[in-house]
């Protein structure tokens, strides 16, 4: 053996792959073994009655709020991209692809807590938000803090954000203004709020000490949560409650269709992510199905490879699955279906129809096709057509391949 800057170098180079090689861990690993999750029993989080929003509220943006709510307002598709932000911070935690869970109640205690992390995290990145003086975030030049809760209302406030002559070195050098940010899987709803925190802002404990003083309520982090009477005080972007978090499909698809979907391989317990698939694209018709929920289901490197492999099998069922390359944008537009970009997929039932059908139909080769209406689902499949790829669609005359709605 001999020493090249001071690390042993074994010579049989074919021990030394071993040795770095995952395949000895891999025979028993059980981390990325499929496996089955039952139904949320309990809601992710809690909404009180106090912490209540609406959609559609028309508020005043109070003085100090305006530049942190300017800049929001500047950035290109800022909503857009902050509720995807936010799916993505949970869906990163859900940890789909490499777990099978699809649920936030499915995480451990300890994954729950990081949650908020990862909200700030992919903000951050999202808007390249520098970093404070003090705190985490400058916007506008100006210091602001993240925080996230679950529990809509729920958000602890450190000592550090808020001016308190009792706090001593602890207390922070100003009051210090916060983003609030909350979502529910449950409900698909989510809420972004921008306030300014003060001492009196922040929940007191209703009993007085000895001498009839005023308690601050706080926890054993010695944070304190926004007082109910504070709510009047945040000024709601985007107009206050929000309802379109990108749906979780798993979480709220049909409980029947997602067993089927995720015990389509067993019982003799293949690890068949193909065969995941194939169900994911049978059950879910006619809406847009994501990366995200293909990794999750078929929990494979190559998962995206076996969802373009599922219109194999699939098309004697007359169902075709629709990507975002060649004819399949043009097909989904015809069809009157959600257009897939990169990392989608949309599946349909198509049936042969006539050139006088009223419905949103194509022609591939002189046949019309059109997508299959609730009374003839039950009907014989007809095979679905072997979409081209290569034709010059914008010369059905000479490629046979035309769009009619």
């Amino acid at each position: 053996m001999t020493i090249q800057d001071g690390l042993p170098f074994p010579q049989d180079v074919a021990q030394a792959g071993m040795q770095e090689s995952r395949a000895l861990a891999a025979k028993h690993s059980r981390r990325n073994t499929f496996r089955t999750w039952d139904p949320p029993r309990e809601a992710m989080g809690k909404v009180p009655r106090e912490w209540r929003i609406q959609s559609g509220l028309t508020q005043h943006v109070p003085d100090d709020l305006a530049p942190f709510v300017e800049w929001f307002y500047d950035q290109p598709e800022a909503r857009e991209r902050f509720r995807w932000a936010l799916r993505d911070s949970l869906d990163e935690l859900i940890d789909g692809p490499r777990t099978g869970r699809w649920a936030y109640q499915h995480l451990t205690k300890t994954e729950k807590t990081y949650l908020g992390t990862a909200v700030e995290v992919n903000l951050t990145k999202e808007f390249d938000i520098d970093n404070g003086a003090d705190l985490d975030w400058s916007i506008a030049g100006l210091d602001i803090d993240c925080k996230f809760s679950k529990d809509l209302g729920g958000w602890e406030i450190p000592m550090e954000m808020y001016l308190c002559a009792d706090h001593g070195e602890r207390s922070g050098r100003a009051d210090h203004v916060a983003v609030l940010t909350w979502m529910n899987d449950d409900t698909s709803q989510w809420a972004a709020g921008i306030v300014r925190i003060t001492d009196e802002r922040l929940r007191w404990k209703q009993k007085r000490d000895a001498s009839g003083g005023r308690v601050r309520a706080y926890n054993r982090d010695n944070k304190r949560k926004l007082d109910y009477g504070a709510k009047s005080e945040v000024y709601w972007l985007w107009s206050g409650l929000q309802t379109d978090l990108p749906t979780n499909l798993l979480l709220h698809l049909d409980a029947e269709a997602r067993e089927r979907i995720l015990t389509a391989s067993l019982p003799r317990r293949s690890s068949s992510g193909q065969q995941r698939l194939n169900q994911l694209f049978r059950e879910v018709r006619d809406r847009i199905i994501g990366r995200q929920v293909v990794l999750t289901v078929g929990q494979q490197d190559d998962s995206p490879k076996r969802a373009r492999d599922a219109r194999i099998p699939l098309r004697p069922e007359g169902i075709v699955v629709l990507g975002h390359q060649g004819s399949h944008p043009h097909v989904a537009r015809a069809l009157g279906l959600p257009v897939p970009i990169k990392g989608e997929w949309i599946s349909t039932r198509l049936v042969p129809v006539s050139p006088d059908d009223a419905r949103p139909k194509f022609s591939l080769d002189g046949q019309f096709w059109g997508r299959a209406r609730e009374d003839e689902q039950q009907l014989e499949p007809d095979p679905a057509p072997d979409l081209p790829h290569d034709r010059e669609i914008d010369a059905p005359n000479r490629s046979g391949f035309d769009f009619t709605s």
